[in-house]
């Protein structure tokens, strides 16, 4: 492989490609080789960092298919250059971060960094890997050094390490447990409650007889918590239409209190109040700040797609709502500059349901979220209520939508979009039914008036991909439709996006 090959494998904060066949037109890019290669130089990169000349690393792998075949590579990886490796078998992203903290753990135990196999809710021929050491999980700069690095690897050395099969995701579950019995002062405080899994077929299963379970909770109703990382049943992701849509109409068949949807490797949640509605996205945010704003007023840090009502609604309760970039690194790192500042900031959250508590180590955790979650319905049951009655007050848009508009093959989309961003801002402010928001740290967001919408535009550049999205919300019916319409007729001069999504959205 060359050192581009390497590079191509980086994904914001991750290690992603196609690490199995099955999938038309998309060839191996991460083999077990490459696995070995890469660990073998996060291991350097660590000793480095360190000053340890020799280390354990611990290694968890989600559900996929190709978890097997990674894991072996990663092993070979870190006990080629003289470490340890401590071998966890099926895991979630963030148990893997909390075993470098555990306390519980003896300093021969607890690993000097870690690693997981995983790509998230991607197809299930995609795997990745991802990265902690005890500060966290690693920037992108630190990824690319790592891949830089493993295209032209020091010589291995001549002793090899331990391995060491340590299985760690019951430990990490019964301190959720812990966590929750501390704060109800009770042993089974969701006695009496049916709460239900969705697990997707990926690593959340353990939370319904291995959390719930042990506080009282009859889990009756709880789906696909087998792992299989073919994930015959739907995708493992709280964002997807058809998984949401799923555990909503088993809430409802089960006549289930509360339900709760992972992700693949556990670090983004959902949930589903008991008549069977999301709580997601915004309502999703807007509980959780409901929450922390309760036991102390602070910050919010959100992503830029949130909306207006979330915002309102985080004023009312007390908090200051601080709209930043997209992208879990760049809320969470947002958040601890805030609190560097003096600024209290108990949280960073995203739509797409990463959520970091200050009071976890900023650690983008489902499960830890929905800990919190069913600590907040457990007390709210004993004053007959229910957690919708913490958001009720939420304004919700009549309508909201997202239109992807993708750049033409072959183009400079990022030098475009950036002046496509700036000749949009330029035309917004001239404007007399509509202007930009102020303290606008993504793309173009625009309010327009009663007579053009009636709601806000924002109009970004995609983290990754060459794609345009285009957020809209409307707080009457037909405004997303007016909103779209004007955007139509200012992005219908560059000819180097297909325009047609758009087009649809105003038929």
């Amino acid at each position: 492989m060359t050192l581009q090959d390497y590079l191509n494998l980086r994904n914001g904060t991750d290690v992603r490609g196609v690490a199995v066949d099955g999938v038309k037109g998309e060839p191996i890019t991460l083999t077990a080789y490459a696995a070995e290669r890469i660990v073998a130089a996060f291991c350097h990169w660590l000793a480095k960092k360190t000053g340890k000349a020799a280390l354990k690393i611990a290694v968890g792998h989600d559900s996929r298919i190709s978890a097997e075949l990674l894991k072996e590579g990663a092993v070979k990886g870190i006990v080629s250059t003289g470490n340890d490796a401590i071998v966890t078998g099926l895991s979630t992203t963030p148990s893997m971060f909390m075993m470098l903290k555990d306390g519980q753990l003896t300093d021969s135990e607890r690993p000097d960094g870690s690693l997981m196999i995983t790509a998230s809710h991607l197809p299930f021929n995609r795997n990745g890997l991802k990265f902690f050491s005890e500060n966290g999980g690693l920037e992108g700069a630190d990824v690319k050094e790592i891949l830089t690095l493993a295209a032209d690897l020091p010589p291995y050395a001549e002793k090899t390490g331990c391995v060491i099969y340590r299985p760690y995701l019951d430990q990490y579950a019964q301190s959720l447990v812990d966590i929750v019995r501390k704060a109800c002062q009770e042993e089974k405080p969701l006695q009496g409650k049916r709460i239900l899994v969705d697990a997707g077929n990926g690593a959340g299963g353990f939370y319904a007889d291995k959390v719930l379970v042990p506080l009282g909770a009859d889990v009756t109703g709880s789906q696909f918590l087998e792992p299989d990382g073919t994930f015959p049943n739907h995708i493992p992701n709280p964002e997807n239409k058809e998984a949401m849509e799923s555990v909503c109409e088993a809430v409802k068949k089960a006549n289930a209190d509360f339900g709760i949807i992972f992700d693949t490797d556990v670090d983004r949640a959902g949930a589903v109040d008991k008549d069977g509605s999301e709580i997601n996205r915004n309502r999703l945010i807007a509980l959780i700040s409901a929450i922390l704003l309760e036991e102390k007023k602070g910050t919010i840090v959100t992503d830029s797609v949130t909306s207006d009502g979330l915002a309102k609604f985080i004023s009312e309760k007390g908090g200051r709502h601080h709209r930043f970039k997209r992208g879990y690194k760049n809320v969470i790192n947002e958040a601890l500059r805030l609190n560097a500042l003096g600024e209290y900031t108990p949280l960073a959250i995203e739509t797409s349901g990463h959520a970091a508590l200050m009071e976890n180590y900023f650690l983008d955790d489902g499960a830890y979220l929905i800990t919190r979650l069913l600590i907040a319905l457990a007390k709210a049951a004993k004053e007959n209520k229910s957690l919708s009655d913490l958001i009720a007050d939420l304004e919700m848009p009549a309508e909201a939508q997202e239109i992807r508009l993708r750049f033409k093959d072959g183009c400079d989309f990022k030098t475009l979009g950036a002046s496509l961003l700036e000749d949009f801002k330029g035309y917004a402010s001239q404007l007399s039914y509509a202007a930009p928001v102020p303290d606008n740290h993504e793309g173009c967001r625009v309010r327009y008036d009663e007579t053009h919408g009636n709601g806000w535009a924002l109009i970004r550049m995609s983290l990754h991909d060459p794609i345009l999205p285009i957020n809209v919300e409307s707080n009457e019916k037909g405004g997303c439709k007016k909103i779209a319409e004007d955007l139509y007729a200012f992005l219908k001069k560059y000819d180097f996006l297909d325009l047609s999504p758009l087009e649809t959205a105003i038929k």
